[in-house]
Protein backbone atom coordinates (compact mmCIF):
# COMPACT_ATOMS: atom_id res chain seq x y z
CA UNK A 1 0.00 0.00 0.00
CA UNK A 2 1.46 3.23 -1.30
CA UNK A 3 0.96 7.08 0.04
CA UNK A 4 0.53 10.22 -1.86
CA UNK A 5 4.49 10.71 -1.70
CA UNK A 6 4.94 6.55 -2.73
CA UNK A 7 5.87 5.31 0.38
CA UNK A 8 4.91 1.79 1.05
CA UNK A 9 3.43 1.42 4.19
CA UNK A 10 3.64 -2.09 5.70
CA UNK A 11 3.77 -1.80 9.70
CA UNK A 12 0.76 -0.73 12.24
CA UNK A 13 1.48 0.15 15.57
CA UNK A 14 -1.96 -1.12 17.47
CA UNK A 15 -2.46 0.35 20.84
CA UNK A 16 -4.57 -1.96 23.02
CA UNK A 17 -4.89 0.43 26.43
CA UNK A 18 -3.66 3.83 27.22
CA UNK A 19 -3.63 2.52 30.61
CA UNK A 20 -0.04 1.96 32.25
CA UNK A 21 1.58 0.51 35.91
CA UNK A 22 4.18 3.56 35.53
CA UNK A 23 4.43 7.03 35.21
CA UNK A 24 7.40 7.75 33.36
CA UNK A 25 7.98 11.68 33.54
CA UNK A 26 8.31 12.21 29.53
CA UNK A 27 5.26 10.10 29.08
CA UNK A 28 2.77 10.82 31.70
CA UNK A 29 2.05 13.03 34.68
CA UNK A 30 2.55 12.15 38.07
CA UNK A 31 -1.39 12.32 38.81
CA UNK A 32 -4.97 13.25 37.15
CA UNK A 33 -4.59 11.15 34.49
CA UNK A 34 -7.91 10.87 32.68
CA UNK A 35 -7.98 7.05 30.93
CA UNK A 36 -10.11 6.80 28.25
CA UNK A 37 -13.49 5.10 29.34
CA UNK A 38 -13.55 1.34 28.86
CA UNK A 39 -15.98 1.91 26.40
CA UNK A 40 -14.31 4.03 23.97
CA UNK A 41 -11.64 1.49 23.66
CA UNK A 42 -11.72 -0.62 20.94
CA UNK A 43 -12.16 -4.51 21.85
CA UNK A 44 -10.48 -6.97 20.71
CA UNK A 45 -12.74 -8.46 18.05
CA UNK A 46 -12.86 -4.93 16.58
CA UNK A 47 -8.77 -4.86 16.89
CA UNK A 48 -9.31 -7.99 14.75
CA UNK A 49 -11.31 -6.53 11.91
CA UNK A 50 -8.73 -3.37 11.45
CA UNK A 51 -6.13 -6.34 11.69
CA UNK A 52 -7.81 -8.29 8.95
CA UNK A 53 -8.41 -5.02 6.64
CA UNK A 54 -4.58 -4.08 6.73
CA UNK A 55 -3.45 -7.25 5.89
CA UNK A 56 -5.52 -7.38 2.82
CA UNK A 57 -3.99 -3.45 2.31
CA UNK A 58 -0.44 -4.69 2.23
CA UNK A 59 0.60 -4.30 5.91
CA UNK A 60 2.61 -7.03 7.16
CA UNK A 61 3.66 -6.33 10.20
CA UNK A 62 1.73 -5.28 13.90
CA UNK A 63 3.38 -3.97 17.11
CA UNK A 64 1.10 -3.88 20.29
CA UNK A 65 1.40 -1.26 22.29
CA UNK A 66 0.02 0.99 24.81
CA UNK A 67 0.00 2.71 27.62
CA UNK A 68 1.43 -0.40 28.67
CA UNK A 69 -0.32 -3.23 26.55
CA UNK A 70 0.42 -5.98 29.46
CA UNK A 71 -2.04 -4.46 31.83
CA UNK A 72 -4.76 -5.04 29.51
CA UNK A 73 -6.39 -9.13 30.30
CA UNK A 74 -6.47 -11.72 27.88
CA UNK A 75 -3.57 -9.97 25.91
CA UNK A 76 -2.07 -13.81 25.12
CA UNK A 77 -4.95 -15.17 23.83
CA UNK A 78 -5.02 -11.42 21.71
CA UNK A 79 -1.77 -12.20 20.23
CA UNK A 80 -2.55 -15.86 19.64
CA UNK A 81 -5.57 -14.61 17.41
CA UNK A 82 -3.37 -11.55 15.82
CA UNK A 83 -0.67 -14.05 14.68
CA UNK A 84 -3.79 -16.07 13.13
CA UNK A 85 -4.83 -13.54 10.95
CA UNK A 86 -3.92 -14.10 7.14
CA UNK A 87 -1.07 -11.67 6.06
CA UNK A 88 0.45 -10.65 8.53
CA UNK A 89 3.67 -11.85 8.81
CA UNK A 90 4.87 -10.98 12.57
CA UNK A 91 3.29 -9.42 15.98
CA UNK A 92 5.82 -7.50 17.92
CA UNK A 93 5.44 -5.69 21.03
CA UNK A 94 6.34 -3.15 23.14
CA UNK A 95 6.44 -3.06 27.03
CA UNK A 96 7.99 -1.64 29.86
CA UNK A 97 8.78 -4.85 31.54
CA UNK A 98 7.22 -4.50 34.26
CA UNK A 99 4.54 -8.00 34.07
CA UNK A 100 7.48 -9.87 31.33
CA UNK A 101 8.45 -12.10 34.75
CA UNK A 102 4.68 -14.42 34.27
CA UNK A 103 3.58 -13.20 30.69
CA UNK A 104 6.89 -13.64 28.41
CA UNK A 105 6.96 -17.61 28.24
CA UNK A 106 3.18 -17.17 27.47
CA UNK A 107 3.65 -14.65 25.13
CA UNK A 108 6.26 -16.60 22.95
CA UNK A 109 4.52 -19.38 23.17
CA UNK A 110 1.30 -17.82 21.67
CA UNK A 111 3.59 -16.32 18.86
CA UNK A 112 4.49 -13.33 19.42
CA UNK A 113 7.85 -12.57 17.55
CA UNK A 114 9.45 -9.51 19.06
CA UNK A 115 9.75 -7.85 21.95
CA UNK A 116 10.76 -3.77 22.44
CA UNK A 117 11.57 -3.45 26.32
CA UNK A 118 12.01 0.17 27.60
CA UNK A 119 14.80 0.44 29.88
CA UNK A 120 16.38 3.88 31.00
CA UNK A 121 18.48 3.54 34.13
CA UNK A 122 19.35 0.10 36.15
CA UNK A 123 20.29 2.27 39.09
CA UNK A 124 17.31 1.68 41.54
CA UNK A 125 17.15 5.34 42.53
CA UNK A 126 17.02 7.08 38.86
CA UNK A 127 14.36 4.21 37.90
CA UNK A 128 12.28 5.49 40.67
CA UNK A 129 12.72 8.92 39.54
CA UNK A 130 12.51 8.73 35.84
CA UNK A 131 9.17 6.20 36.45
CA UNK A 132 7.74 7.37 39.92
CA UNK A 133 7.77 3.74 40.82
CA UNK A 134 9.88 1.60 42.57
CA UNK A 135 9.35 -1.62 40.49
CA UNK A 136 13.06 -2.01 39.20
CA UNK A 137 13.14 -5.30 40.99
CA UNK A 138 9.95 -6.69 39.08
CA UNK A 139 11.45 -5.01 35.75
CA UNK A 140 14.69 -6.79 36.06
CA UNK A 141 13.41 -10.18 36.88
CA UNK A 142 11.37 -9.56 33.65
CA UNK A 143 14.39 -8.61 31.28
CA UNK A 144 15.64 -12.34 32.87
CA UNK A 145 12.36 -13.97 31.97
CA UNK A 146 12.65 -12.33 28.45
CA UNK A 147 15.92 -13.22 27.94
CA UNK A 148 14.85 -16.65 28.71
CA UNK A 149 11.83 -17.55 26.88
CA UNK A 150 13.55 -17.78 23.66
CA UNK A 151 11.44 -14.61 22.07
CA UNK A 152 13.21 -14.58 18.32
CA UNK A 153 13.96 -10.57 18.57
CA UNK A 154 14.56 -8.46 21.76
CA UNK A 155 15.76 -4.84 21.75
CA UNK A 156 15.83 -2.53 24.71
CA UNK A 157 15.12 0.95 24.49
CA UNK A 158 17.12 3.56 25.88
CA UNK A 159 15.88 7.83 26.36
CA UNK A 160 18.85 9.32 26.87
CA UNK A 161 18.90 12.15 29.29
CA UNK A 162 20.79 14.88 29.58
CA UNK A 163 22.33 14.88 33.23
CA UNK A 164 20.02 11.81 34.15
CA UNK A 165 21.29 8.19 32.54
CA UNK A 166 24.59 8.83 31.10
CA UNK A 167 26.45 6.48 33.47
CA UNK A 168 23.97 3.53 32.60
CA UNK A 169 24.49 3.68 28.91
CA UNK A 170 27.71 1.16 28.91
CA UNK A 171 25.75 -1.06 31.66
CA UNK A 172 22.53 -1.54 29.56
CA UNK A 173 24.71 -1.78 26.01
CA UNK A 174 26.72 -4.60 27.76
CA UNK A 175 23.43 -6.41 27.49
CA UNK A 176 24.21 -6.91 23.78
CA UNK A 177 27.71 -8.48 24.41
CA UNK A 178 26.55 -11.36 25.88
CA UNK A 179 22.57 -11.32 24.64
CA UNK A 180 21.81 -11.25 21.03
CA UNK A 181 19.59 -8.51 21.34
CA UNK A 182 19.61 -4.95 20.06
CA UNK A 183 19.86 -2.02 22.38
CA UNK A 184 18.97 1.14 20.73
CA UNK A 185 19.23 4.99 21.87
CA UNK A 186 16.04 6.88 21.31
CA UNK A 187 15.82 10.80 20.76
CA UNK A 188 14.05 12.10 23.47
CA UNK A 189 10.35 13.46 21.87
CA UNK A 190 9.27 16.91 22.18
CA UNK A 191 5.88 15.26 22.81
CA UNK A 192 3.40 15.94 25.67
CA UNK A 193 5.09 15.87 28.82
CA UNK A 194 8.90 15.80 27.78
CA UNK A 195 8.64 19.36 27.66
CA UNK A 196 7.01 19.76 31.28
CA UNK A 197 9.40 17.31 32.46
CA UNK A 198 12.32 19.28 32.59
CA UNK A 199 14.14 16.81 31.18
CA UNK A 200 16.83 17.43 28.04
CA UNK A 201 18.02 14.96 25.25
CA UNK A 202 21.43 14.23 24.44
CA UNK A 203 23.09 14.08 20.63
CA UNK A 204 23.57 11.00 20.03
CA UNK A 205 27.11 11.70 18.97
CA UNK A 206 27.46 11.81 22.66
CA UNK A 207 26.34 9.05 23.22
CA UNK A 208 28.34 7.40 20.50
CA UNK A 209 31.37 9.03 22.37
CA UNK A 210 30.44 7.29 25.42
CA UNK A 211 29.87 4.05 24.76
CA UNK A 212 33.23 4.27 22.45
CA UNK A 213 35.32 5.07 25.05
CA UNK A 214 34.00 2.25 26.94
CA UNK A 215 33.63 -0.30 24.28
CA UNK A 216 36.11 0.75 21.30
CA UNK A 217 34.98 1.67 17.51
CA UNK A 218 31.45 1.33 17.16
CA UNK A 219 30.81 -0.08 13.27
CA UNK A 220 28.19 0.60 11.11
CA UNK A 221 26.12 -2.95 10.19
CA UNK A 222 22.75 -1.83 9.15
CA UNK A 223 21.25 1.30 8.13
CA UNK A 224 17.94 2.68 7.86
CA UNK A 225 17.69 1.53 4.11
CA UNK A 226 18.74 -1.58 5.29
CA UNK A 227 16.45 -2.49 8.40
CA UNK A 228 13.44 -0.52 6.68
CA UNK A 229 12.75 1.25 10.10
CA UNK A 230 14.06 4.18 11.74
CA UNK A 231 17.20 2.91 13.60
CA UNK A 232 20.77 2.70 12.09
CA UNK A 233 22.81 -0.39 13.66
CA UNK A 234 26.55 -0.56 14.86
CA UNK A 235 28.85 -3.76 15.93
CA UNK A 236 30.75 -4.07 18.69
CA UNK A 237 33.43 -5.81 18.63
CA UNK A 238 33.19 -9.08 20.79
CA UNK A 239 29.29 -8.22 21.01
CA UNK A 240 26.74 -10.71 20.24
CA UNK A 241 23.93 -8.52 19.55
CA UNK A 242 24.14 -4.64 18.04
CA UNK A 243 23.95 -0.84 19.00
CA UNK A 244 21.36 0.83 17.60
CA UNK A 245 20.19 4.94 17.32
CA UNK A 246 17.01 6.43 16.34
CA UNK A 247 17.27 10.39 16.63
CA UNK A 248 13.78 11.87 14.01
CA UNK A 249 15.21 15.31 14.67
CA UNK A 250 19.30 15.13 14.30
CA UNK A 251 18.47 13.15 10.89
CA UNK A 252 14.62 13.06 10.27
CA UNK A 253 13.89 10.15 8.61
CA UNK A 254 10.35 10.55 7.17
CA UNK A 255 11.32 10.19 3.68
CA UNK A 256 11.67 6.18 4.35
CA UNK A 257 8.49 5.76 7.07
CA UNK A 258 6.30 3.25 6.79
CA UNK A 259 4.18 2.58 9.31
CA UNK A 260 0.89 4.33 10.13
CA UNK A 261 -0.85 4.26 14.30
CA UNK A 262 -3.86 3.41 15.83
CA UNK A 263 -5.13 4.86 19.33
CA UNK A 264 -6.30 2.64 21.52
CA UNK A 265 -10.01 4.65 21.20
CA UNK A 266 -9.35 3.69 17.32
CA UNK A 267 -8.31 6.62 15.90
CA UNK A 268 -5.75 5.51 12.89
CA UNK A 269 -2.85 8.16 13.37
CA UNK A 270 -0.83 8.95 9.79
CA UNK A 271 2.55 10.74 11.97
CA UNK A 272 3.23 10.59 15.40
CA UNK A 273 3.45 14.43 15.45
CA UNK A 274 0.09 14.71 13.23
CA UNK A 275 -3.35 15.04 14.32
CA UNK A 276 -4.58 14.00 10.72
CA UNK A 277 -5.87 10.08 10.07
CA UNK A 278 -9.38 8.76 10.35
CA UNK A 279 -11.78 7.47 13.28
CA UNK A 280 -11.72 4.13 12.53
CA UNK A 281 -14.28 3.13 15.57
CA UNK A 282 -16.99 5.19 14.27
CA UNK A 283 -17.09 3.73 10.97
CA UNK A 284 -16.98 -0.07 13.20
CA UNK A 285 -20.09 0.97 15.24
CA UNK A 286 -21.62 2.52 12.35
CA UNK A 287 -21.84 -1.08 11.06
CA UNK A 288 -19.03 -0.13 8.06
CA UNK A 289 -18.24 -3.71 6.47
CA UNK A 290 -15.09 -4.56 5.30
CA UNK A 291 -15.10 -3.68 1.73
CA UNK A 292 -15.83 0.41 2.94
CA UNK A 293 -13.39 -0.61 6.34
CA UNK A 294 -10.53 -1.22 3.36
CA UNK A 295 -11.48 1.90 1.31
CA UNK A 296 -11.86 4.34 4.06
CA UNK A 297 -8.62 3.35 5.58
CA UNK A 298 -6.59 3.09 2.42
CA UNK A 299 -7.94 6.26 1.61
CA UNK A 300 -6.37 7.73 4.59
CA UNK A 301 -3.10 6.29 4.22
CA UNK A 302 -2.95 7.81 0.92
CA UNK A 303 -2.78 11.20 2.61
CA UNK A 304 -0.36 10.23 4.71
CA UNK A 305 2.05 13.86 5.71
CA UNK A 306 5.27 13.93 4.02
CA UNK A 307 6.91 14.65 7.10
CA UNK A 308 6.66 15.28 11.15
CA UNK A 309 6.16 18.99 12.74
CA UNK A 310 8.44 19.17 15.63
CA UNK A 311 10.34 22.03 14.23
CA UNK A 312 7.38 23.73 13.31
CA UNK A 313 5.54 24.68 17.16
CA UNK A 314 3.25 27.02 15.65
CA UNK A 315 1.65 24.58 13.42
CA UNK A 316 -2.06 23.68 13.62
CA UNK A 317 -1.59 19.96 12.51
CA UNK A 318 0.64 18.62 15.02
CA UNK A 319 -0.95 16.74 17.85
CA UNK A 320 -0.97 17.60 21.38
CA UNK A 321 -1.74 14.57 23.17
CA UNK A 322 0.30 12.94 25.20
CA UNK A 323 3.13 9.85 24.60
CA UNK A 324 0.64 7.36 26.10
CA UNK A 325 -2.36 8.99 24.41
CA UNK A 326 -0.93 8.32 21.13
CA UNK A 327 0.47 4.86 21.31
CA UNK A 328 4.18 5.05 21.48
Amino acid sequence: MKDQYGRNIVYARISVTDRCNLRCRYCMPAEGVQSLPHSTVLSYEEILRVAGCLAKLGITKLRITGGEPLVRKGIVDFVRRLKSVPGIEKVMLTTNGVALAELAKPLVAAGLDGVNMSLDTFDAERFASITRRDMLPKVREGLCKLLESGCREVKLNIVPLAGINEADFAEIAELARVHPIRVRFIELMPIGCAAASGYKGLAMAQVRDILEEKFGALLPQLSRQQTGGPASYYSIDGFQGQIGFIDALEHQFCSSCNRVRFTADGFLKLCLNSSAGLDVRQLLRDGADDRLLCESIEQAIYQKPAEHFFAQTGNTMRDTRKMYEVGG
